[in-house]
């Protein structure tokens, strides 16, 4: 089995953050992506070298080289490799870099204020992607 091009460490317990590991999944054809729940049992064993707590305060990413990349360089490398989003490239741009990764560390300090405007529910404890996981293992969207 080929490693993915680039492992995403997501909040699963953030309706936004699944929704959008979602859309990634989906939008994810050749399979280039991982995408793991920080907030799944056995994490840390997994993934020893991501630090869960400061993976829940910024979007980390990791790509088969071992470069770790956080906040927007993450989510800009996601849907690079999916070919889609190509409009988040303008935020990386040097002018705007700096207000957008400001407004990003933002949006993820309030994430669960901002999924509880946007849907209504600010935490979700049965929020899961229809996808495996990088180890192979079923994930799906049922209670835990």
């Amino acid at each position: 089995m080929t490693p993915p091009a680039l492992t995403l460490f997501y909040d699963g317990f953030c309706p936004l953050c699944v929704a959008e590991m979602q859309r990634l999944h989906h939008a994810d054809q050749l399979q280039r992506l991982c995408l793991e729940d920080i907030q799944q049992d056995g994490f840390g064993t997994r993934y020893p070298d991501i630090d869960p707590v400061k993976a829940r305060e910024i979007l980390h990413g990791k790509t088969a080289n071992g470069q770790l990349l956080l906040g927007l360089d993450a989510t800009y490398a996601a849907w690079s490799l999916v070919g889609q989003k190509r409009w988040i490239g303008l935020l990386r741009l040097p002018v705007i870099r700096l207000l957008a990764d400001t407004g990003y560390r933002f949006f993820a300090q309030h994430r669960y204020r901002f999924s509880y405007l946007l849907t209504g529910r600010s935490y979700c404890q049965t929020c899961r992607l229809d996808s495996t996981t990088c180890t192979g293992e079923s994930s799906s969207n049922q209670d835990r």
